[in-house]
């Protein structure tokens, strides 16, 4: 499958047009709980940056500013546990989306070579593999690659979307180990990192402890062959920004930018500016992330409520919600769906995410505070 072809693959989400009316049809009209785009205000402190940076008459650069690349490693090393990173190792990206759908085709796979990804799982790592002409392998169990020559390239995404569910530093290392004794890339997908709730991955302040693929205790000292992939979109609340970056092994993210230099991939000077504002500030990060903290405790005990089962879920912005095991009534993802939409809820079924995220829907935080209670009301009321 190359460019052309993908317009013969539906776009998951415009494929929910029945559902989506039942939802909207409701008389106390919608609640959209589905795709999880942030509703609440961008901090002050970020537009500030926009507008101050609005003045931008030459082109950036492809690798973005030395200003930028040097906030992202501190960044690194005041959130995430990660200290060192090489500034040169760090690319600012449109967005992470375009560097999933696209990173298979910027590292030359073809035919014949092997994206892994988890086996529920956000689609564009899919689609990416698709596109450059390779084959994707759907697995969480590394055994199930580990030895592969064809195997060119491994995703890791924690907190995970759809599940919410986090990848420990045994695990991470159990992949870095294998994909490194054939050559493979691993890039892991962090873009929730921030978003905790459970322990052992929420500290008692609050402030995430899920480890990154390039904690040192995953890496053992070396950043070959390791990427992470990072979004501000959701802890910022700037998904309309396009703001995000990766970082890692230094003489990958140089391949990287000279490709995207010929291609003209460029985070635009004045984001790149509100991007800085946005990883240098912690106070709005805390406080968005408590916005989500207060409209799960409310949504969670309200789905088990409902009937249903609240799988993994630990991290992220979303719970992953099924029926009991042998409850009646429909219980592929499509058939929760349309329950939900009865009632006037629109969620993600699990079906976009896999064939084995077919029983299960997902429910997004990402709801005014006054649609999570109408949402609550809804699933409890008889």
């Amino acid at each position: 499958m190359g460019f052309a072809d993908l317009r013969d693959l539906p776009y998951p989400w415009d494929t929910l047009g029945d559902v989506r009316a039942t939802a909207a049809a409701h008389p106390g009209g919608m609640v959209d709980l589905s795709v999880g785009t942030p509703v609440d205000p961008t901090p002050q402190v970020v537009q500030d940056a926009l507008r101050t940076a609005a003045d931008a008459p030459g082109y950036p650069t492809t690798h973005g500013t030395p200003a930028l690349r040097e906030t992202v490693v501190d960044w690194f090393a005041r959130r995430r546990g990660v200290p060192g990173l090489d500034p040169a190792g760090v690319l600012p990206t449109v967005g992470s989306k375009e560097l999933v759908g696209l990173l298979p085709s910027l590292l030359r796979l073809g035919p014949g070579d092997v994206v892994v990804h988890p086996a529920v799982a956000y689609p564009t790592y899919d689609v990416g593999a698709r596109l450059a002409g390779a084959t994707a392998l759907p697995s969480d169990d590394v055994a199930t690659w580990a030895g592969r020559a064809d195997v060119r390239l491994v995703w890791v995404n924690s907190p995970s979307n759809p599940t919410g569910a986090v990848a420990d530093v045994e695990h991470l290392r159990a992949v870095v180990a294998a994909a490194r004794e054939i050559g493979a890339v691993v890039v892991s997908d962090e873009c929730y990192a921030e978003l905790a709730w459970d322990a052992p991955w929420a500290g008692a302040d609050g402030v995430s402890t899920v480890p990154s693929l390039l904690d040192p205790r995953v890496t053992d000292g070396s950043l070959d062959g390791l990427l992470v992939a990072y979004s501000a979109s959701k802890q910022s609340n700037i998904a309309g920004y396009r703001a995000a970056f990766v970082a890692g092994d230094s003489r990958l993210v140089a391949d990287l930018v000279a490709t995207r230099k010929h291609l003209g991939m460029i985070m635009p000077a004045p984001v790149q500016e509100a991007l800085r504002a946005a990883l240098r500030d912690d106070a709005h990060v805390d406080a968005q992330r408590e916005r989500y903290r207060r409209r799960r405790a409310a949504l969670l005990p309200a789905l088990r409520q409902a009937g249903f089962v609240v799988d993994h879920s630990e991290a992220g912005l979303y719970l992953w919600t099924g029926r009991p095991d042998g409850a009646a009534g429909g219980t592929t993802s499509r058939d929760l769906a349309r329950w939900f939409a009865t009632r006037g809820i629109l969620v993600g079924p699990g079906e976009f995410y896999g064939v084995a995220g077919g029983s299960h829907v997902r429910v997004a935080l990402t709801a005014a505070d006054d649609a999570v209670t109408d949402a609550v009301a809804r699933l409890t009321s008889p």
